[in-house]
């Protein structure tokens, strides 16, 4: 007798399943202050939110009146209800009562599927009792709250408060609260839009029954009565559909997740996409994407993955945030802050822009235009090409596709070869995600660099995040960081500047109550506008263009994506700018033309603030002593002129090939004066060959006619006036004047071009043509 009471016992005590409820739910997505964002229907087709733990207590009143009116004073079963309802059911001479306290309710719900039977009975008395030895009353009301059936495919009552009045549970009325604690009695006879006599029957009974007890007035009881009944379901609100989407993809699925989103923010961005979605599809263009990110934490704040469309095949349910896309021009601001961290370049370094060719890689600018040299901050403002593929050239692409990992791209699967030098121009394909959470740590480095007294946080190199309690814990202070302070701060100042090329047609002078350092970007075909936006305290990434790839005309990042960005930027509070790290700084001489370090013979000469790896940088190489007579409008030298009258001048000199695009776009050049013709030629070179380079490869298309197709070549000279005289392969083919360019057509191989101009001086150079037909 011992054993078998303590068998029972253990079966007793192990007899409660765990988790009691092991049904499919839906995946629920919740803005920081827990309000409802999105949810997806549960696997099984139904509408079940996972458990909460914090039910209404109008609809926990209302239950508790209508099904268990002594459930605080039970331990899981009432005998006395039992008593009740078996005399209800032999007076009816049929089962209208079951005697089922809310506690056994739980049990019958969490065993579905099994027959109404004596033998059930005394396992949900059992499992009742067991249940109420684990939970408090308040658990199991919530666990009945979850699970109960209200009609439909819903299921639990924050699904039913959603889909009967569109609202979440603490906020419906006395009147919605009694409707819903009558609909799990008879859920499949009534439910809203079907037997509405019957449930407003009910409904008013329970409603007399709240006045009874003094819960509620009279006159709250006649004014809930006039309160109408639900007519049909309402849709479950999708503010973030998107977001709700990718959780889900990352093991949320079936979870209710807490996210870090504004939910008034995210309306308003749903907005703001939507009314530049109307003018964006009369071109054709159907997508776009947003993301706002909290700087100091790299939380996200805001996110809209695509656009609404009527027609699927517009592929809306793409997220775009999430999606590779060719990145055009987004990139640059990255290696211009890895050019400075690393000494390699100054914000005024002259950059050349003249027309390039590097193995078979021949980059053009937007407007097909070259200015000779630019200053790398203006090259990067205006987003020249030219300029930032020979920066990447110098910096070298493996180094730049290793900072790009670090600074967190995790889209870079292939070898650096693979991408090239194109990877600054597109060539590589990169995430919303990935690239607004980049511009977001650097802005982070930036303030805690200040906050923290010059000292850089491990961390705030990180991805962003979503996830309400998943905030990234601080690591140590350390010395150095992946970009430096200054570094990202004189980034940043050359991304304020707002000018743009006149090509971009369209644009127009924003205006905005702070500073606002941002780039645009534009993919090969126009097929992605791109354009990121930073301040202290917020970081907005926009993508427009066609999820399918197609590319449309106009389809650029100024004229589709920066005019969202800044629309978006209103809406947020303008704060101060990024305080100056001086402490990562020296103030030192700059030539004011070449824009490098100052030498001795530099002027005239500017005082900037540079970063310290700056000092690292190439002093000016363009100014040079010239020695003129007494005129000053000739050169000379000590073989033909006194040194007592000649005039040593400091004069700024740029390559041929520079030089002949900079005088046209720079008034104040002035050419080097010429030699007095009394005078030996010194050694500096007055022409350069622009095309073909040293040892290149030409790549010629053959002619309809089988023949090879023509080639261009161009040569810069100091005085373009001069004659020049052209060999190919030792034979004379022609000669230029003012405007050095000759069309040839070589055969395949390897030739020798020679160009000897009138003064003598000759340039040698090998090519080789390659026919495209082979």
């Amino acid at each position: 007798m011992f054993l078998l009471a303590i068998a029972l016992f253990l079966w007793f005590w192990f007899s409660l399943p765990s988790p009691l409820f092991r049904t499919a739910t839906s995946t629920v997505l919740e803005d920081k202050s827990g309000k409802l964002l999105a949810a997806r229907i549960a696997e099984d087709g139904q509408w079940r939110f996972p458990s909460n733990k914090n039910a209404s207590l109008k609809f926990i009143t209302c239950l508790i009146q209508f099904e268990d009116r002594s459930y605080f004073e039970h331990k899981g079963v009432d005998p006395f209800a039992f008593v009740r309802a078996m005399i209800q059911n032999i007076k009816a001479k049929r089962v209208v009562s079951g005697g089922s306290t809310i506690s056994m309710q739980v049990i019958r719900l969490s065993r579905k599927g099994q027959s109404r039977t004596f033998f059930e009975k005394f396992i949900e008395i059992s499992l009742a009792t067991r249940l109420e030895l684990s939970y408090s009353k308040f658990e199991i009301l919530a666990l009945y709250s979850s699970n109960a059936p209200f009609g439909s495919n819903v299921v639990g009552l924050d699904a039913a408060s959603w889909r009967y009045f569109g609202r979440e549970p603490s906020k419906l009325s006395w009147a919605e609260s009694a409707t819903l604690a009558v609909l799990p009695n008879a859920p499949s006879l009534i439910y809203p839009g079907k037997n509405q006599e019957r449930l407003l029957k009910k409904r008013n009974r329970l409603l007399d029954r709240l006045v009874l007890e003094g819960i509620i007035d009279k006159e709250t009881c006649e004014l809930s009565k006039q309160e109408p009944l639900p007519q049909k379901p309402h849709a479950i609100p999708q503010i973030a559909p998107h977001l709700l989407q990718r959780a889900a993809k990352e093991g949320y699925k079936g979870q209710r997740v807490l996210s870090t989103i504004d939910g008034l923010l995210q309306e308003r961005l749903n907005e703001i996409i939507e009314n530049h979605h109307k003018t964006l599809r009369a071109n054709e263009i159907h997508n776009a994407a947003a993301i706002v990110l909290e700087v100091s934490t790299g939380n996200v704040l805001a996110y809209v993955g695509n656009t609404q469309n009527e027609k699927s095949s517009y592929e809306n349910d793409v997220d775009c945030i999430n999606a590779p896309r060719s990145t055009g021009s987004i990139l640059k601001p990255f290696l211009f802050a890895s050019m400075l961290n690393d000494g390699e370049l100054l914000p005024t370094t002259l950059i050349p822009d003249i027309p390039t060719q590097i193995a078979g890689y021949a980059p053009q600018n937007y407007n097909m235009t070259f200015d000779g040299a630019v200053p790398a901050k203006r090259a990067l403002a205006r987003s020249l090409n030219i300029p930032a593929v020979r920066m990447l050239q110098t910096y070298g692409i493996e180094k730049f596709n290793y900072k790009l990992k670090k600074l967190g791209m995790t889209t870079l699967r292939f070898s650096p070869d693979h991408y090239g030098l194109s990877v600054i121009l597109g060539g590589a394909e990169g995430k919303l995600w990935d690239i607004t959470g980049m511009y977001a740590s650097m802005a982070r480095t930036l303030n805690n660099y200040t906050k923290y007294n010059g000292k850089y946080v491990a961390s705030d190199f990180h991805a962003p995040n979503y996830e309400f309690k998943k905030t990234q814990e601080q690591s140590d202070l350390e010395n150095n960081s992946v970009l430096d302070a200054a570094s990202i701060f004189l980034t940043f100042e050359a991304m304020v500047e707002v000018s743009r090329p006149d090509e971009e047609a369209g644009w127009r002078q924003f205006n905005s109550a702070g500073k606002i350092a941002w780039k645009t970007g534009t993919s090969f075909g126009f097929r992605d506008g791109w354009a990121i936006g930073v301040t202290p305290t917020h970081v907005v990434g926009v993508w427009v263009g066609n999820a399918d790839g197609e590319g449309r005309p106009g389809l650029t990042g100024i004229q589709t994506a920066a005019p969202i960005m800044f629309d978006i930027f209103s809406v947020l509070k303008a704060n101060k700018w990024f305080n100056r790290p001086y402490d990562e700084m020296e103030q030192v001489a700059i030539c004011h033309q070449s824009g490098s370090r100052a030498t001795d013979i530099c002027e005239p000469v500017d005082t900037l603030w540079i970063q310290k790896n700056g000092l690292r940088t190439e002093p000016c190489k363009y100014h040079r002593l010239v020695h003129l007579d007494e005129s000053g409008q000739y050169r000379v030298n000590s073989d033909c002129e006194d040194v007592s009258k000649m005039k040593h001048v400091s004069w700024f000199v740029l390559p041929p090939a520079i030089e002949w695009y900079y005088k046209s776009n720079n008034t104040s050049y002035k050419e080097l004066p010429p030699m007095r013709s009394d005078c030996e030629t010194q050694s500096l070179s007055a022409m350069e060959i622009i095309y073909p380079k040293q040892f290149s490869k030409i790549y010629v298309p053959v002619e309809l006619d089988g023949k090879m197709g023509k080639t261009v070549f161009q040569v810069a000279h100091r005085k373009a006036s001069k004659m020049i005289y052209w060999h190919l392969d030792g034979v004379f083919v022609g000669t230029t004047q003012n405007n050095h360019q000759l069309d040839l057509a070589p055969d395949e191989g390897i030739h020798l071009l020679t160009l000897v101009d009138e003064e003598g001086e000759s340039l040698i150079q090998k090519f080789e043509i390659v026919s495209k037909k082979k």
